[in-house]
């Protein structure tokens, strides 16, 4: 009976209406199954809560489902171990495991499809792969934003530069600058959980496009498959992709803050700047130039940013035009989202470990606060304090630059009587409002770059760490093998 059921099936699993054989190039160009495989597992688990809910609703017998669901497991553990050969002809993962289910059991593996279409199976499949891609997304931002925690809290006294248009600025804590991306990458982290709840609804039981007229229980699915519902309307939960492009915004965004702290690494750790000193163990060196320590880790993730954002705008525009509901273009949602994950999965791996190693040079930092009038604008507020308008003790204070600008000298080297022949206001006292450590410890307002703020910052990040562990937990990386 196998070889002849192996004869009769060797045709497409959809070809009763057709009697001429797909082109090969077309077959070729069709088939999904060296990207889509990679949701094998997520295939399985759908098709074992969809037999079982078959067989309660009286639709497959006991015995059937037994046989259905055995014949899966054992396929599910020679793809695990790698065993499984994978067949183009049979375009997708969903056929392949099909074809191979009903060669092994026979004529009841097809029931298995009864109640469901290649529609609602692909969606389902997609969106318990990407619920699990995005629990080890969640897990690895955890771990990164515990580590830019952990730097800040080890720098607390380092003055830094701060800047506007790359041009100093007002002095400000290095562990306030570094907390500052600690709250971008939060924001990250809030929106992938966001749009971790707005996919968590089960498409399968939509079929096709319309339903279907069996006596099913989709929300028993929905149950053993761990989501929160169903998809309230049928041809929606088929064509419906804004779950990946949820899911590709936020990868997009969060690879642009890894983009914006990648840049700021490689300008920090040049010897222009000198702030940082990056590992040995995530920078390279020149085939040529042997004085050399590129940062190419900083510079990879910043040029990936651009493919997973690219890998966003693709998929908008492939879906722009399509009318509802399922149409073959959306096909082309998998292998962006697949390489985005692998990118920010990684990107974030390699932050977590290098920022471990990052040596900062607190004196140079502190050298190009001072060298760069950073606290020029605390003399104009100083002068403010006195009852100057601020406007006019502005044009005061970029006098007083000038100055220091002709005699190559810094703000608080100019002498009191120098500073009191351009404005008869400015008194002994300040000299103590000049220092990087009182300008920067005047930024008291909540958020600023005191050391009391910083350290109210730096409390609120581990409160909130310690919620998110409670819920946190390792994620389950038993999907098909990259």
């Amino acid at each position: 009976m196998e070889k002849d059921f192996d004869q009769a099936t060797s045709k497409r699993m959809w070809g009763g209406r057709f009697s001429g054989d797909t082109d090969a190039l077309v077959e070729v160009f069709g088939s999904s199954i060296e990207v889509d495989k990679r949701m094998a597992l997520e295939d399985i688990e759908g098709s074992l809560a969809h037999a079982s809910m078959l067989m309660a609703q009286n639709i497959l017998s006991e015995q059937e489902c037994d046989l259905i669901c055995k014949g899966l497991q054992a396929i599910r553990d020679d793809i695990i171990a790698e065993r499984f050969v994978w067949n183009t002809a049979l375009e997708d993962v969903h056929m392949n495991i099909e074809h191979e289910l009903t060669r092994r059991i026979g004529p009841i593996g097809g029931k298995l499809h009864t109640a469901r279409s290649r529609n609602d199976q692909v969606s389902t499949d997609l969106r318990l792969w990407l619920r699990r891609a995005s629990e080890r997304i969640a897990l690895e931002l955890y771990t990164f934003r515990s580590e830019l925690v952990k730097i800040a809290q080890s720098h607390l006294n380092v003055v830094m530069p701060g800047y506007t248009h790359l041009q100093v600025a007002q002095p400000v804590l290095f562990s306030h600058h570094i907390m500052a991306y600690y709250s971008m990458f939060s924001r990250d982290a809030e929106r992938l959980s966001q749009a971790q709840k707005r996919m968590n609804v089960s498409p399968l039981g939509s079929c096709a496009l319309a339903g279907t007229g069996f006596n099913i229980d989709r929300g028993e699915t929905a149950s053993k498959l761990g989501f929160d519902g169903v998809a309230m309307n049928s041809m929606d939960a088929v064509s419906d992709r804004d779950f990946v492009l949820d899911y590709l915004s936020v990868f997009s965004i969060l690879m642009i803050h890894l983009s914006r702290l990648s840049e700021e690494f490689i300008l920090w750790s040049s010897q222009e700047f000198g702030f940082i000193s990056l590992p040995d163990s995530h920078a390279t060196g020149s085939s040529i130039m042997p004085q050399k320590k590129n940062p190419d880790m900083c510079e990879l993730i910043r040029g990936k940013a651009g493919r997973v954002c690219g890998n966003f705008m693709a998929l908008l525009m492939t879906m722009k035009g399509l009318p509802l509901s399922y149409n073959k273009d959306m096909q082309e949602d998998k292998e962006g989202v697949f390489d985005a994950v692998d990118t920010v999965e990684m990107s974030l791996q390699i932050y977590s470990s290098m920022l471990s190693g990052i040596k900062v040079n607190a004196d140079r930092m502190r050298q190009a606060a001072e060298s760069g009038f950073s606290n020029a604008t605390d003399l104009a507020d100083y002068l403010s304090t006195k009852g100057m308008p601020f406007r006019e003790a502005h044009e005061v204070v970029g006098r007083l630059v000038a100055i220091c600008l002709s005699e190559g000298i810094t703000l608080e080297s100019l002498s009191i009587q120098q500073m009191q022949e351009v404005s008869p206001l400015i008194e002994d006292d300040i000299k103590d409002y000049l220092t990087l450590d009182a300008v920067v410890g005047a930024r008291r307002s909540a958020g600023g770059t005191a050391p009391k703020e910083v350290k109210n910052q730096i409390a609120f990040a581990i409160k909130e760490l310690s919620s998110e562990a409670e819920i946190l937990t390792p994620a389950q990386t038993q999907s098909f093998v990259h």
